[in-house]
């Protein structure tokens, strides 16, 4: 498969590039940024045509397969519409937008097409934590679960931050909410099912607190935040469930992010050769959208709100 990369950002540079450029069943193909100098700049690094602007943008689509997609949601939403609609399939980031119609128009572009599509959620592409969730949600059943606790804890904004994400625009807009958000709910909704009702309370910083009622009648909570002091922040993400069979915790993350982002192209190369949409598609990356955006609306109003 011939694919090309779309953003010339930290997490394209340290992730994305990587992964494309090491993956054996893959071509990187190109790399498109929307600032020429930076798409070019890293483009040879990799050894790949790079191209930039507008033009740029529908020539690397005419010549590849896929896209993997490593901009700002905002961003990626239109841009992934028009890679589907270019015939490509797609390898989004999360959030995959950050209002639900963006979100809904990506999922229909996709369906539209009759293309394959993965959203990189970290936690459900980790070697053991991949793992530990399939064995659960094997064994998942109505009543099956009775609550769950879901915590990211990052220090991105903290005192002393040395973060390459720190500078990120979105971020600093839309806080932990939307950036860790879309990774506790990829995580709770496979086993606890889909979520009815959210309430969302404010914490310190940007830390949000949320519980979530699932349609199968559990509950969870979930933590998010990106000020978590320095010295909290240590193993700071962590997820266990309590039910018939008793307490067990989700395994630590122990792998870069580019052995999860080269299970996340393999998805994308089954999904694509014929084989069933993946769970973490477009249309699941929308279910994510929607919650966050009942959330944002508790946040705003002091009330629960439905999903």
């Amino acid at each position: 498969m011939r694919v090309g990369l779309l953003g010339t950002g930290p997490w394209a540079g340290r992730v994305h590039a990587p992964a494309l450029a090491a993956h054996p069943e893959v071509e990187f193909a190109g790399l498109w940024g929307r600032r020429p100098e930076a798409a070019a700049a890293l483009a040879a690094e990799h050894g790949v045509p790079g191209y930039g602007g507008p033009d740029g943008l529908d020539r690397l689509l005419a010549e590849v397969d896929a896209v993997s997609i490593a901009l700002p949601p905002s961003v990626q939403a239109e841009l992934a519409v028009r890679a589907a609609e270019a015939g490509c399939h797609l390898l989004l980031d999360k959030p995959v937008a950050l209002t639900v119609p963006e979100a809904r128009r990506v999922a229909d572009a996709v369906e539209r097409a009759g293309r394959a599509s993965v959203v990189f959620f970290t936690l459900r592409f980790g070697g053991d934590q991949a793992a530990w969730l399939a064995e659960q949600s094997g064994r998942s059943a109505p009543g099956e679960w009775f609550t769950a606790r879901c915590e990211w804890l990052g220090s991105v904004y903290a005192a002393g931050s040395d973060s390459p994400y720190a500078a990120s625009p979105w971020r600093h807009e839309k806080g932990a909410l939307w950036d860790v958000g879309p990774h506790a709910l990829s995580v709770l909704l496979p086993v606890l099912g889909d979520v009815v009702r959210v309430t969302a309370a404010e914490g310190s910083g940007d830390t949000v607190h949320l519980v979530l009622r699932h349609a199968e009648g559990a509950s969870s909570t979930a933590t998010l935040s990106l000020t978590t002091p320095k010295a909290a922040a240590v193993s700071g993400v962590g997820l266990e469930l309590r039910g018939e069979a008793g307490l067990v915790r989700m395994p630590e993350r122990n792998e870069s992010p580019l052995a999860g982002f080269g299970r996340a192209l393999d998805a994308l190369l089954a999904a694509a050769d014929g084989g069933a949409a993946h769970p973490c598609g477009a249309a699941f990356g929308l279910r994510v959208v929607e919650i966050l955006a009942a959330a944002e609306r508790s946040l705003a109003t002091g009330a629960t709100c439905r999903v």
